[in-house]
């Protein structure tokens, strides 16, 4: 399907919902597109952070594309995370992708591998080269411990088939230095992945969010990216503390390193939306942590609730 340039919205990674036995959850599945599909949302980005592609099987990466491809059935772009430290199995999920009628694929840096950004010019243009789809860039430097720098990301875009950016950084000034770099690149589309700062990232031209919050409530975060869209101060400023507060209360549980993961399915759970089950290495929440959650998780949803409807 055709979609803007740049592409502005709220676009949900979505959380990969699976069985015990690690495989996927087809029933969820249909019942989370469903979900945010109906919230509003202008995209949909599988097999990214919040997805946990760097934990699923190829076998099941290809099955979670081809549904999603086929559940989605054009309403809206879907967005396909190839990443992987092999070339070709990136291929392989770029050729899936393009098969199953998906829009747009996304790339982080490989990890593991020490690499320059020179070789990072030259893998990512390789890569946009040898795929049918546009490609987006993905900036994650926290989980692959490279950062796709300013110049680096300057010389790509000027690569007809790159055609955006996600930042997950949380760095400000890099995002700011982005978005205004890429003025004169009017259909580059620059995107945050933390929710907690879309309000100051949007203000400083970006195109839209990542949000994960949006799996849960897809409305919240719509309603704010049209908030931010007309300027109507008083609901950015209402409609941002909601998205706060759902941080602050969901996010935090427990000194996991991923609770944000943890906090956003076991509360998905909840609504009957998925299973909660997270693919290895990570485990969900015990059961005493569930209930802690449980309670923060009911004053989260009574303050969407009212934001929403007042």
């Amino acid at each position: 399907m055709s979609f803007p340039k740049p592409f502005r919205g709220i676009i949900p990674p979505m959380i990969t919902p699976l069985n015990p036995d690690f495989s996927l959850d087809e029933k969820s599945l249909e019942l989370i597109i469903e979900h945010m599909v109906s919230g509003g949302v202008h995209g949909i980005f599988i097999l990214g952070t919040t997805g946990e592609f760097a934990s699923l099987s190829s076998t099941e990466k290809k099955k979670l594309i081809q549904l999603t491809c086929k559940k989605v059935d054009h309403r809206i772009p879907v967005l396909v995370g190839i990443t992987d430290c092999s070339f070709q199995e990136s291929l392989d999920l770029a050729y899936c992708a393009k098969e199953a009628g998906a829009d747009i694929l996304v790339a982080t840096t490989p990890f593991y591998m020490n690499i320059g950004q020179e070789e990072l010019v030259y893998y990512f243009s390789r890569l946009a080269d040898d795929v049918d789809l546009p490609l987006y860039l993905y900036n994650m430097p926290s989980h692959t411990g490279i950062k796709i720098e300013l110049e680096t990301v300057k010389t790509l875009a000027d690569h007809p088939n790159i055609i955006g950016i996600k930042d997950s950084s949380g760095d400000q000034k890099y995002f700011e230095s982005l978005c205004d770099n890429f003025r004169e690149y009017p259909e580059f589309t620059v995107l945050v992945g933390p929710e907690e700062i879309l309000v100051e990232t949007m203000n400083m031209g970006g195109h839209g969010g990542v949000t994960g919050g949006a799996n849960l409530f897809p409305a919240l975060y719509v309603k704010l990216f049209e908030a931010l869209e007309y300027q109507d101060k008083k609901r950015i400023k209402a409609l941002n503390e909601t998205v706060q507060f759902l941080s602050d209360n969901l996010y935090n549980l427990g000194t996991y390193q991923s609770n944000y993961l943890k906090g956003l399915k076991a509360c998905m759970s909840f609504e009957g939306l998925c299973q909660g089950i997270l693919a290895l290495p990570l485990v969900a929440f015990n059961e005493t942590e569930k209930e802690q959650l449980k309670e923060k998780y009911k004053s989260v949803k009574e303050a969407v609730s009212k934001v929403l409807t007042t």
